[in-house]
């Protein structure tokens, strides 16, 4: 049973379990990484197809962005997976979570002629000019595709995939599912929006700007991951997270802690 890097799995395989509960996952597609060197070019991925809702920390496979040999090993990823996670890391170390989907929203977002996210409450307001734009959709991110979009994302914490789906990045996890978790929410008020069929009411580019930074200053990222942790150990009766690395139940607990299934999840 895999137990290195044990912190860094227990997260990304809450980040799973959330994301499934929350409806933004699709099938057993769709990908999550965390970079676990300095450089970025290891790093943690969900291994080919299995579900978010049953990924458990001991599930995640150990990936090299530069072994070429990668996709001729027996525990070989999802090759959209290996292709955009591994140009992703290479070209943007500051990424060091990566998680890509597809839910509802911001995919109908990626659909429309107009992409960009409008300033119309406090949510939406959170991206202003936060969110890197592809509009040059030419096919599953394979090859070419995956290297030219891992060039889009720049210092933003969003990259909307046109006519594809969204990916968020950040230094932990916590901070990449809450910038998730808040950019599917704004662009379902933005489309419900569209829907009325009235025109909508954008602030000025003065009160947006100062709202997406009073944002910034009060990040409540790890405060908001650190809950739905409390959720998951609810659930089990437990009232602190268990120690990492004391048993293999324990490393696993993650599983459990999102599902109310009684036993490790392995």
């Amino acid at each position: 049973m895999n137990t290195q890097f044990n912190q860094e799995r227990e997260d990304l395989a809450a980040a799973f379990r959330w994301t499934a509960r929350l409806n933004m996952h699709e099938a057993v597609a769709n990908h999550f990484s965390l970079a676990v060197n300095e450089s970025g070019s290891q790093f943690l991925l969900n291994p080919i197809g299995m579900h978010f809702s049953e990924i458990s920390a001991s599930d995640l496979i150990l990936i090299d962005a530069n072994d070429k040999n990668t996709m001729n090993q027996p525990n070989a990823p999802d090759p959209t997976a290996w292709a955009i996670h591994s140009a992703l890391h290479r070209n943007n170390p500051q990424a060091r979570c990566i998680l890509h989907v597809h839910p509802k929203y911001a995919t109908i977002l990626s659909s429309l002629d107009d992409k960009e996210m409008k300033p119309i409450d406090q949510n939406t307001m959170r991206f202003y000019e936060r969110v890197s734009i592809d509009r040059d959709f030419s096919g599953m991110g394979l090859g070419k595709e995956a290297e030219r979009l891992s060039t889009l994302l720049g210092d933003n914490p969003v990259l909307l995939m046109g006519n594809h789906g969204v990916l968020t990045a950040a230094k932990t996890v916590a901070s990449a599912f809450d910038e998730l978790y808040y950019f599917e929410r704004s662009c379902q008020t933005l489309i419900g929006a569209y829907q009325t069929g009235q025109k909508i009411h954008e602030v000025s580019h003065k009160v947006a700007k100062k709202t997406a930074q009073q944002w910034q200053d009060f990040d409540a990222s790890e405060m908001h991951f650190d809950a739905l942790m409390r959720i998951g150990l609810e659930r089990l009766g437990h009232h602190q997270r268990p120690q990492v690395g004391a048993t293999d139940t324990d490393i696993h607990h993650i599983g459990d802690w999102l599902t109310g299934v009684s036993g490790p999840c392995t």
